[in-house]
């Protein structure tokens, strides 16, 4: 496939310094891109198109914002902008400069983007993280198919896995498979040590780029999947493969940054077995990935063996269920081939083909998060369809309820004080004029706000958990404002209680 010239950027460490004092100065930022374009136009950019995003820049208010306009224009529309306004913006660099580290062409009077550079910010626990991610031309620019070898930016994937990331201190972090590097930039906030692997070379430019643009070091390795850290073990692994399920032959091409070469979706199953040789103990893995639905199993339970297999704990959270022909539909128009072409529909009859040649019903969409136990092991396979962008603090509190739970039975659970978390509230629901609820609802307001209908008893057991009393106090309590035993009431709810710790309602005090 062919497309416009393009240069993987140089990391040249005199002009990266001017180039990063200059898009500080003109305030280049998420927020100050997004009040140029407004949501409308953002969003249709996002999607694809450049119109709204151009009739933007032309209103006369876009020319208030100064420099950042011409900086939204060029690197995030992908649009020419006149020279001496590249000059303004970018003071130190100059357009010179910028050609140079190989972010645009001088053409005539104007500059061409090469790339496209665009802020991101992330929310995390330890407040607000925002980089500088250089990476091909989207498609909108392209103004075509893309090339089989392009590189990705940030797009609701990426954002998805940087919200997973786990904030909690990690001594070394494997990044397999980053792309343009936001994935490393993200580990690099809690992680001391930052190993970045991709297959392709001209994805290693754009992270190293990024890095070194954003102030941050990470180690480069070029190799597939494992390969490149082989006999290492690390404390936290991130991982946003190419995980597209796609048909191998002549027809469909092959794009480095969503398809791996393997069939259907053998190569989720290949990282997660492979994770076990490279976690130290207690240590976490967290990817993206998509599984096939065969007529035997669904895929995320399929996925959750082969991390019993290998020796891991497993949570695997399924966001979302496609048909084949939406899911090839969709990623045929990613590749910027459109529907009613002749290669839209040769793509299409290969995508149904290899899905019939397997069975696959449906095609599943989620994130896996895996751990080498250093105690017994946990197992958790759920549909989540809700939740907040950033989920990464809300995994922390239930993978160690989950630690917790292991070493806790119920004589433990019992003697344990446990609190309820500062996100949860309760809402009950009544008939006109009846003095009891009709239904009561635990409800989440962080982490994947989840919804648990429950009953009187449940309700009453978890408005009693403020720390002050037992497990065991609370259900005596209870059993005699109800008028039921005891041992059967400890029997019926300890199994909802560890429900309720292992998914974040309530907290150990202890």
């Amino acid at each position: 496939m062919s497309g416009p010239p393009r240069s993987a950027p140089t990391s040249d460490p005199a002009l990266l310094a001017a180039l990063r004092d200059d898009l500080a100065a003109a305030g280049y930022t998420a927020p100050a891109v997004s009040g140029v374009l407004g949501p409308a136009a953002e969003g249709s950019l996002a999607r694809g198109s450049r119109l709204a995003a151009l009739r933007a820049l032309a209103d006369p208010a876009a020319a208030a914002s100064g420099p950042v306009a011409d900086l939204t224009a060029l690197f995030a529309v992908g649009a020419p902008v006149d020279t001496d306004r590249v000059d303004a913006a970018l003071p130190s660099l100059r357009a010179r400069g910028a050609q140079t580290l190989g972010l645009v062409r001088l053409r005539g009077t104007q500059a061409h983007p090469l790339v496209e550079l665009r802020p991101h910010q992330l929310f995390d626990s330890d407040g607000v993280g925002e980089w500088w991610i250089a990476s091909d031309l989207g498609e909108a620019a392209a103004a075509g198919p893309l090339p089989a070898d392009h590189v990705l930016g940030v797009g609701g994937a990426s954002r998805t896995l940087a919200g997973l990331q786990l904030p909690r201190p990690a001594g070394s972090v494997l990044d397999l498979g980053t792309g343009s590097g936001i994935q490393a930039l993200r580990a690099a906030r809690y992680g001391t040590r930052v190993v970045a692997t991709d297959v392709s070379e001209r994805a290693l430019a754009f992270a190293g780029f990024n890095a070194a643009l954003n102030g941050v070091e990470i180690e480069l390795r070029q190799g597939s999947l494992f390969e490149p850290v082989e006999g290492e073990r690390f404390d936290r692994i991130v991982c946003n493969p190419p995980f597209v399920i796609t048909p191998r032959g002549a027809d469909v091409p092959e794009y480095e940054y969503r398809d791996a070469g393997l069939v259907g979706d053998r190569l989720v199953e290949e990282v997660v077995r492979g994770v076990a040789a490279h976690l130290r103990p207690g240590g976490v893995a967290q990817l993206l990935a998509n599984w096939e639905d065969h007529e035997s199993a669904p895929g995320r339970d399929r996925v959750a063996r082969w991390a019993e297999e290998a020796g891991l704990d497993v949570w695997v959270v399924e966001r979302e269920v496609q048909d084949p022909v939406l899911y090839a539909e969709t990623w045929i128009r990613d590749g910027g081939v459109r529907p009613g072409t002749t290669a839209f529909d040769r793509m299409l009859r290969a995508w149904l083909d290899d899905f019939a040649s397997r069975d696959v019903r449906s095609i599943g969409f989620g994130f896996v998060t895996l751990r080498l136990a250093e105690t017994r092991r946990f197992r958790r396979v759920e549909r989540a369809q809700g939740g907040s962008s950033g989920l990464g603090g809300h995994l922390a509190v239930c993978l160690d309820a989950q630690t917790w739970l292991a070493r806790t039975d119920d004589d433990a659970l019992l003697g344990a004080r446990l609190v309820v978390a500062g996100d949860v509230t309760e809402e009950r629901h009544y008939w006109p004029g009846d003095e009891h609820p009709a239904a009561i609802e635990l409800r989440q307001g962080g982490g994947f706000a989840r919804v648990v209908p429950v009953d009187a008893a449940v309700a009453g057991f978890v408005g009693a958990c403020d720390g002050d009393l037992p497990v065991a106090a609370i259900l005596s309590a209870l059993a005699e404002l109800l008028d039921i035993d005891g041992t059967a009431i400890s029997a019926e709810l300890l199994g909802t209680v560890r429900e309720l710790v292992a998914t974040g309602f309530l907290i150990p005090a202890d």
